[in-house]
């Protein structure tokens, strides 16, 4: 198979190209290597296969219209990955054009990329940020999702709306997937064990929201990508089931599917924390502060689908999921 990976220098990205390429699979990954966070870290993650033989990299923007559509012309894809994203939700509270631009302009560009590729099957990353006011607990793809808490929720909603429109018209098979907290090694410093480690092993305390009482549905990365791969080697298909007059807002009459990928047990932050202490032996000195604003007190994924369907089943627990990731920053940063 040939797969277009956008943000292939990503922590995800980078992870399931490595996966692709693996079993055999061609792939061209594409990035902007942007400074949302240090470029180097997206350099090291690059080194791992950018030298591989079926393997091709190009540095551009989704945002740039001329060269997306120049490369959907010059190259045939059997399958896209969309991952390039600005991700955060506390970046885009401050910064809420750069969601604008990467995230809905920029997916608009591969939406029609693939239109006129006839790409035999789209996966995209949603978010379980998309729930927001909800409190139904487990989350469902089955449940309206109209109350988002940032910009960035927002515009992962938009991208499931917009490639439902996309399916409809032009009978593009489309799946998204909404990620449930994303960890592991070579994961991004914005994110919550990266900032902790590197507090803890400088001695410095570590912000600890919602007073600790946030639970989380942690799913590790290599966990991720197999459903990833699971998800793209089938494409969408429409539901013979959905009616008018009870929507579904899982699935529809058009080749589109949305689903949960998480680890179907949530952990509340404090044993995260936890289990972060025990790998570096080193107790947290924590700051209990209130809930931000746009965060989502709770998550927790309704995984029945992409288990029914793909015989998806996450297998890394947090315990050791955080002592992988702490291995792996010590090497990284030679500790």
């Amino acid at each position: 198979m040939k797969v277009l990976v956008t943000g292939a220098a990503g922590f995800i990205g980078s992870a399931l190209s490595i996966r692709l390429l693996d079993r055999g699979d061609e792939v061209l990954g594409i990035d902007n290597h942007n400074d949302y966070y240090d470029s180097n870290l997206k350099e090291a993650r690059l080194a791992r296969h950018i030298n591989h033989e079926n393997y091709t990299h190009i540095r551009m923007d989704i945002e740039d219209g001329k060269a997306v559509k120049r490369l959907f012309k010059e190259r045939q894809f059997d399958g896209v990955v969309n991952l390039a994203a600005q991700a955060g939700v506390r970046y885009s509270i401050e910064n809420p054009l750069a969601y604008i631009n990467t995230n809905i302009v920029g997916f608009g560009h591969i939406l029609e990329g693939c239109r006129h590729s006839k790409i035999g099957h789209l996966v995209y990353a949603s978010s379980s940020s998309v729930y927001g006011s909800n409190t139904k607990m487990p989350f469902s793809v089955h449940d309206n999702v109209d109350h988002p808490l940032s910009l960035y929720a927002a515009s992962k909603k938009a991208n499931e709306l917009m490639a439902h429109t996309y399916s409809n018209l032009y009978d593009l098979p489309t799946t998204g997937l909404r990620f449930f907290t994303v960890y592991g090694p070579w994961g991004r410093p914005d994110m919550a064990l990266f900032k902790f480690t590197k507090a803890m092993l400088a001695g410095e305390k570590i912000p600890v929201f919602n007073y600790g009482k946030h639970r989380r549905d942690f799913t590790y990365v290599d966990d991720i990508v197999e459903g990833v791969i699971r998800v793209l080697d089938r494409p969408a298909m429409p539901n013979p089931n959905w009616q008018g007059a009870q929507p579904d807002p899982g699935s529809s009459t058009a080749p589109w599917r949305v689903y949960n990928i998480g680890n179907n047990s949530p952990v509340e932050l404090m044993d995260y924390i936890e289990a972060l202490e025990e790998a570096l032996g080193i107790e947290a000195d924590k700051e209990l502060l209130p809930l931000q604003p746009g965060d989502v007190p709770d998550t927790y994924a309704d995984m029945n689908d992409l288990v029914a369907e793909f015989g998806y089943k996450p297998e890394m627990n947090v315990k050791h999921g955080v002592a992988n990731f702490v291995a792996w920053y010590k090497q990284y940063h030679s500790l």
